[in-house]
């Protein structure tokens, strides 16, 4: 019963789509969302604000409730308005946070210096198992700053980074990081901009990668030849897309 409670509350938020800056100061579903996660209430354990139309005023008063927050496990905040402040500020909660194991982050507005937020606090936190980066401006640099947490952190089992500008250095870097890596189950880089240079790389971590299970390279540029250095590396446990 408390799961349909839970639902309900989130769809009508979403039929609702005023979201927090629609108009001056909160709405009340805004407010009622606020209190409910600084009351860690129970029956609040999902919270989907896709397209809710949230800033960074939004996005530093939700990290503010996230930092006292024991309840909320997977928060899905697709297709807002959050820039390299924003993330900055989220990053900052999840240094504290001991709950959250899902987070989407996919269509919203920062670039590599919010990504570089993200991949610190990555380093500390320990409850994060899957994050959504996809469609934002990653780039190699926020790539390799990513790749460099993921050398250390040992929970996160699913990281998306489709569309995210990415190019050979930048497969090169998350390579690296992939012959060390133990966690990591799932990997999605589909529609960058990886040629046969990143593309080889990626092979030669397959080699030596013994829980990689999903890679997603789809609409890269890898070409003939990455292809078939991806497929003769890849082993049987990890469905390769290309």
């Amino acid at each position: 019963m408390e799961g349909d409670q839970t639902r309900t509350f989130v769809a009508a938020l979403q039929q609702n789509a005023q979201g927090p800056a629609a108009i001056e100061g909160e709405t009340p579903e805004w407010a009622e969302i606020l209190q409910r996660l600084r009351d860690s209430d129970t029956t609040l354990t999902s919270l989907d604000l896709c397209d809710y139309n949230i800033d960074d005023e939004g996005i530093t008063q939700l990290a503010g409730c996230l930092r006292v927050n024991t309840t909320l496990t997977s928060l899905n905040l697709y297709e807002n308005s959050i820039d390299d402040e924003g993330i900055t500020q989220l990053a900052d909660c999840l240094r504290v946070n001991a709950t959250l194991t899902s987070l989407e982050l996919g269509e919203n507005s920062f670039g590599a210096e919010g990504v570089t937020q993200l991949a610190g606090c990555l380093r500390v936190n320990s409850t994060l198992t899957s994050l959504n980066l996809s469609s934002n401006r990653i780039g190699d640099d926020g790539a390799t700053q990513l790749a460099g947490c993921l050398c250390v952190n040992s929970t996160l089992t699913s990281l998306e980074l489709g569309d995210g500008n990415i190019g050979n250095e930048g497969a090169t870097q998350l390579a690296g990081c992939l012959r060390v890596n133990t966690t990591l189950t799932s990997l999605y880089l589909g529609w960058n901009s990886i040629g046969t240079e990143g593309t080889t790389q990626l092979a030669g971590c397959l080699r030596v990668n013994a829980t990689l299970t999903s890679l997603d390279l789809g609409w890269n540029s890898i070409g003939a030849e990455g292809k078939l250095a991806l497929q003769a590396a890849c082993p049987p446990q990890c469905r390769l897309i290309t």
